[in-house]
């Protein structure tokens, strides 16, 4: 395996300041989007049926929690749709407006929810309404990941691809540790009847803040060539769909499988565990959301480590033994959240959290060694996004499903076991690429030979 300090993408070498600066763009960056996102996964979990749903939240409120948890779900099946759109204006109107306008799009629709009438007020117009915006928040996420991921990656060293990919990744656990400590501390400051009144609406303007944050931020990395050469890569999203499922059907699909446990597992941290515990469980909200967001730091820190061991290992089997300690874990997690005791609740989730990382950290790096650079950005968006329908999309909503027919919170986990079961095989069917060279002939001579 090729050790060279030079750029993946065969460029000149990044010195030490630009490596910094891609870094922290492709974190901050994501953290942002994120955390509009994982804002609405709190609320759908906690006030969003009874404020929404007014009339089934008092008839059947198990069925309008349900159909909460599904708001979350409306939102991926557009971000492949903002995936293609963003890279075909990409290429007709520039890069760096494209980047904005997905930025202002997102944070907007964040905003006016914290704007939207309630049921009481307008009536169904309110739940229509509030699936539109989350329609636009999906749309604008879409090939975020994807750029944030292959801008690490492609610029790494190469025997570094793993670690530098995982910082675009630990945006997730930091957009969700910002996004519940917000609803924590507010949830704390006002009560939650406050809360459930008018302060959920706080989190959701904050967003306009981080629209500038962002902004600025992205101006600044956006001067670097290294962020150029990824604005460039955005181009590869337009190219027509066919020639990628011509020839990489294969990878699309094991790139969407990989992704379902993980993303499942993920969101039910995200947006189900704290819910089940303060509504189903009669714990207090606030202690709840406290150790939700410290639990949170063992996702980021697994995720560093599972991006710098995969360097060592291997992508494959690093994916591998990380889904095996997920499936372990799956279902010893929800008896400790069955105590009811607080103690049990943090150290349950943080160590689920921790199993996470192995299958998350590497992940920019296995999907960039697993495409040619032609279909790149193509193949990594459309299979990350494909894996995030099948797996976190419905995932809250499938578990309270279960917890509704069953009564019973293990068999959350048993669902659990069979998503990694599921991404197990995906991941185990991919040849190890570690170290290819990321250049289309590079990556097309080690297909070969497999």
């Amino acid at each position: 395996m090729a050790t060279s300090d030079a750029t993946a993408s065969g460029s000149a070498p990044l010195d030490t300041k630009e490596r910094r600066k891609v870094l922290a763009g492709t974190m901050v960056g994501t953290t942002i989007e994120w955390y509009d996102f994982f804002i609405y996964a709190q609320a759908a979990g906690l006030v969003l049926a009874p404020l929404f749903l007014a009339p089934m939240a008092e008839s059947n409120p198990g069925l309008a929690q349900v159909l909460s948890f599904a708001t979350i779900g409306i939102s991926f099946l557009f971000r492949p749709l903002g995936a293609i759109v963003a890279g075909h204006l990409g290429d007709k109107i520039g890069r760096k407006k494209v980047l904005v306008a997905t930025l202002v799009l997102m944070g907007v629709a964040t905003c006016l929810i914290g704007l939207l009438p309630t049921y009481a007020q307008i009536g169904v117009a309110a739940p229509v309404l509030l699936i539109i915006l989350r329609i636009l928040q999906g749309f604008s996420a879409g090939g975020e990941w994807g750029g944030a991921a292959l801008m690490s990656v492609e610029h790494a060293p190469v025997d570094k691809r793993g670690f530098f990919g995982a910082y675009p990744q630990i945006g997730v656990p930091c957009g969700m540790i910002l996004a519940t400590f917000v609803v924590w501390l507010i949830t704390t400051v006002i009560g939650p009847d406050a809360f459930l009144e008018w302060g959920w609406r706080i989190p959701f303007l904050l967003s306009f803040l981080l629209i500038i944050v962002g902004h600025l931020i992205r101006k600044s990395v956006e001067e670097s060539p290294v962020f150029k050469q990824m604005q460039e890569r955005r181009a590869e999203s337009s190219a027509p769909l066919g020639s990628l499922f011509r020839n990489n059907t294969k990878e699309v699909v094991l790139a969407a499988l990989i992704f379902l446990a993980n993303n499942a597992a993920g969101y039910l941290v995200i947006a189900f565990v704290a819910t089940y515990a303060s509504t189903a469980l009669g714990m207090e909200r606030g202690p709840v959301l406290l150790a939700t967001t410290l639990a949170s730091f063992g996702w980021l820190i697994s995720t560093l480590y599972g991006g710098w061991v995969s360097d060592r290992w291997g992508r494959v089997r690093t994916f591998q033994i990380g889904f095996v300690l997920l499936a372990v874990w799956a279902v010893p997690m929800w008896l400790m959240i069955d105590t009811a005791n607080i103690l049990f609740y943090f150290a349950g989730v943080f160590v689920f959290c921790l199993t996470l990382g192995l299958s998350y950290g590497p992940q920019s790096a296995l999907y960039a060694e697993m495409f040619p650079a032609e279909i790149r950005y193509s193949g990594v968006s459309i299979g990350y996004a494909l894996g995030a329908i099948l797996g976190g999309a419905f995932a809250p909503m499938i578990a309270q499903l279960l917890l509704e027919n069953t009564g019973m919170s293990w068999t959350i986990g048993a669902y659990i076991v069979g998503a990694a079961v599921i991404s197990f095989i995906g991941v185990s069917l991919v040849k190890e690429n570690m170290g290819v060279d990321l250049h289309a002939e590079g990556v097309g001579e080690a297909r070969k030979a497999s």
